[in-house]
């Protein structure tokens, strides 16, 4: 089912005939729809690439690493006194974690949680055979058709925002979906949870960089959803990135602890390039990935037991001749493949893939390297896809064109997830009989029935004939994608808002802004 808010629109009711009816049907065809799709449910099985004893192998292994390697929890006394305190060997800021420790604090966590949107049809359920899609995150720069590869800056962002809600298949308006350089480092935060808060209604992501953007992002939504209704409902999922190999850094682990406090959900996250920041072999590799996000899942559950956690995988593999990062190569898949099964042993929801590009334009290198990526998502069981839309340039840019061509594909992946009906419509043995042999289906009754959802369409590729084409400008795919930026962004309506929460938003944000000097560095 999906929700749709719908502006400005009249059926057009009974059989009539003549200008009017033709009219009202025009109308209803040409008005502003808003759909958001709900979040997947997949009626597919995942695909296992490991076998139960490699599975084990990797887990014996992880458990070692923990052990007799420990991993840093840098400048940050706290975190080593609760490792402490939980049975755990410290040494200086090498924290040791017995065999099994890590494992068991992991048993708190929820295999499933939903996260609640300012629209409540919008909700969504992490975990479980769910799958949740997000947009890009953190590129510097953007670029678009008409003005290149540029520096971002809030309106940008904003734009992002908009397109989000506007695209069907994307659940989620995610966090940095590209930096704002023209607002102040310690500020551009506000606005842009100010963006997700008031430009749409789908979930969104906290601000993770320091602690007190943390709290910040706390206390905004207890504005927006209520203070009681936060400190019961997890209302915000945001990224907390491990400093691969093995090194958890204070500031993301001080947004986690705010986080976990507060009952918002965190996903924890290596960040690996493999053969750099991780070994160049896939095994190795998740050894390094499973203990770095043991232990961090765990120390989200000695902050609050209970708290939700996504257990996350960012792996790519990297170009030995130049030692840039490489997308949609096999052994980033079976990486992600390997830590999905990892994931459902240990019970927790899992975040990986992503529309995963190096090109520096939205061309087929881009296509390929992401439809690997997306469709590798899909079969590995992740149940939250962050960069699910607007990738490029390795995560250094958020293209308006790729976003709209990512999130156009998310359609496909939805329709792929329902898997095959076999009900009496869908063996169609009346078709069948009434066709024939050497007859055809456009006209008859199971076509006519079922021919408007029979097949995923897109809505941005081009299907014409050579003629047709060639005669409304011979498009290439970015050029049908920038009249596709341009007309949903025409077309965003806001999504309604109370004018006092509006307010009392846009006041703390003028109140905590003018409480700090400017800082770009």
């Amino acid at each position: 089912m999906a929700e749709a808010q719908v502006a400005s629109r009249r059926r057009a009711r009974g059989g009539g005939s003549g200008s009017g009816g033709g009219a009202a049907r025009r109308a209803e065809r040409s008005a502003v729809r808003i759909e958001t799709a709900r979040f997947i449910e997949r009626n597919i099985p995942d695909f296992d690439l490991l076998t139960p004893e490699a599975l084990e192998i990797i887990e014996h292994n992880a458990e070692t690493v923990l052990e007799e390697i420990g991993v840093n929890f840098v400048e940050n006394p706290g975190a080593l006194e609760r490792w402490r305190a939980a049975g755990a060997d410290v040494q200086g800021e090498r924290v040791h974690i017995p065999r099994g420790l890590a494992r068991k604090l992991c048993q708190t966590a929820p295999s499933r949680f939903t996260q609640v949107a300012r629209n409540p049809a919008k909700n969504v359920e992490i975990g479980g055979r769910s799958l949740v899609l997000a947009p890009v995150y953190g590129p510097p720069f953007v670029r678009d058709a008409q003005g290149g590869r540029r520096y971002a800056t809030i309106e940008d962002f904003r734009s992002f925002v908009k397109l989000g809600h506007m695209s069907k298949w994307l659940h989620h308006s995610g966090g940095t979906v590209c930096e704002p350089t023209d607002v102040p480092v310690n500020k551009r935060h506000f606005d842009m949870l100010l963006a997700h808060m008031t430009l749409t209604d789908k979930p969104f992501m906290g601000s993770v960089t320091e602690p007190e953007r943390a709290r910040d992002s706390v206390e905004m939504c207890e504005i927006l959803f209520g203070k009681d209704f936060v400190a019961e409902n997890t209302v915000m999922t945001s990224l907390i990135n491990i400093n691969s190999p093995l090194t958890f850094d204070a500031a993301m682990m001080g947004a986690l602890e705010v986080y976990a406090a507060a009952n918002q959900a965190c996903i924890v996250s290596p960040f690996i390039v493999g053969g750099a920041m991780a070994p160049v072999s896939v095994a190795g590799t998740l050894t390094q990935v499973l203990a770095e996000g043991l232990a961090g899942v765990a120390y989200s559950q000695l902050v609050r037991p209970g708290a939700p956690v996504i257990l996350g995988a960012f792996v790519t593999s990297i170009d030995m001749n130049s030692g840039a990062p490489t997308f949609g190569t096999p052994e980033a898949s079976q990486i992600s493949y390997g830590m999905g099964q990892l994931a459902r042993r240990l019970g927790l929801p899992y975040r990986s893939a992503g529309a995963f590009c190096g090109s520096k334009l939205p061309d087929a290198q881009a296509a390929y390297e992401t439809a690997n990526s997306l469709n590798m998502g899909l079969l590995a069981g992740v149940n939250f896809m962050l960069h699910a839309a607007g990738w490029l340039e390795g995560g250094l840019v958020a293209s308006f064109e790729k976003f709209v061509m990512d999130a156009d594909q998310l359609g496909a992946l939805h329709r792929m997830a329902e898997g095959v009906p076999i009900d009496a419509e869908a063996q169609a043995m009346d078709a069948l009989r009434e066709v024939g042999p050497g007859g055809h289906y456009l006209g008859c009754g199971h076509t006519q029935r079922n021919f408007q959802r029979a097949f995923w369409r897109s809505q941005v590729f081009d299907y014409k004939p050579f003629e047709t084409w060639d005669e409304e400008g011979a498009r290439d795919t970015q050029a049908l994608a920038s009249a596709r930026v341009a007309k949903l962004l025409a077309d965003y309506q806001q999504p309604e808002i109370a004018p006092d929460v509006n307010e009392a938003l846009h006041a703390y944000v003028a109140n905590r802004k003018a409480s700090m000097s400017d800082a770009f560095g």
